[in-house]
């Protein structure tokens, strides 16, 4: 994580844990929403563990999958503790929401939905009480977001919110807001500086220069999680270090060749049309 960024978060959270009057104060429920974005493998769930570690509060894994409803969300939030974190990874794709208007998330399936809930009460009209109250069990959007912020979110105090996606975009931008999910932080591939907190924690190396492999960082995305696999692989640091060169030098290679045959594609797109 990048030291700036990472001690800018760390100043958020004391701040936060700090603030019980304030929020008292100012009316507001004593909790702070945070978002972890980026690709596959750029510590986003180890971030997690770290917050909690740092702030040595409880933390509960959140399986949308697993609720058939807004009152099983409910009953779930008044359930956890205070001092706790309540962690949704991968939200854009755990589940999907469905919006207070037509039950889907994207509007542009929503004739469609439309037409489906037609054929679906015809279906079940001569069916039991049972089957008819079973088919409106549904988590929403809405009631995902009285989940962060509504009225649900005032059950119980130091609470934090985290979402965690690879694809940031995908998300309703209602999820997004200050409220709801204070401070978004973006989780990228792997830096020079990153490189270097990762060479010092796992080969204990603090004063060596790797410039080679710092050039190739830059020209390549290579995620923190692939360059701790490769740091991991011998107890020889000189072995280590070499194999990381070619790792980086083969995945450059890999790359140029996959830029390559894209635009090959494209040009054959092109003479077609």
């Amino acid at each position: 994580m990048d030291p700036k960024l990472k001690e800018e978060l760390i100043d958020d959270l004391d701040r936060f844990v700090r603030r019980k009057e304030f929020y008292g104060r100012v009316g507001k429920a004593w909790k702070r929403g945070y978002l972890l974005y980026g690709p596959p493998g750029t510590g986003k769930s180890s971030l997690i563990a770290a917050l909690a570690n740092y702030l040595k509060f409880d933390m509960y894994d959140l399986e949308l999958t697993h609720l058939r409803s807004n009152s099983e969300l409910r009953r779930l939030l008044v359930s956890t503790a205070n001092r706790s974190i309540l962690v949704i990874e991968d939200i854009d794709c755990s589940i999907e929401l469905k919006d207070r208007e037509f039950g889907g998330g994207n509007p542009n399936d929503s004739q469609m939905r439309t037409k489906s809930n037609k054929f679906s009460m015809q279906v079940i009209s001569h069916c039991d009480f049972i089957l008819i109250k079973l088919s409106f069990l549904q988590l929403t959007l809405s009631g995902l977001l009285n989940f962060i912020d509504g009225l649900w979110s005032s059950c119980g105090d130091e609470r934090i919110i985290v979402f965690t996606t690879n694809y940031k975009d995908k998300l309703d931008p209602a999820l997004l807001r200050p409220g709801r999910m204070d401070m978004h932080i973006h989780m990228s591939y792997c830096t020079p500086g990153g490189f270097k907190i990762l060479a010092s924690n796992y080969l204990g190396i603090k004063t060596r220069f790797f410039d080679e492999i710092k050039a190739s960082i830059r020209e390549v995305e290579v995620t923190p999680a692939e360059i701790a696999e490769e740091l991991m692989k011998s107890e020889d640091t000189n072995t280590v270090l070499g194999g990381l060169v070619a790792f980086l030098k083969n995945k450059k290679k890999m790359d140029c060749n996959a830029g390559v045959n894209v635009e090959e594609a494209k040009e054959v797109n092109e003479q077609e049309k």
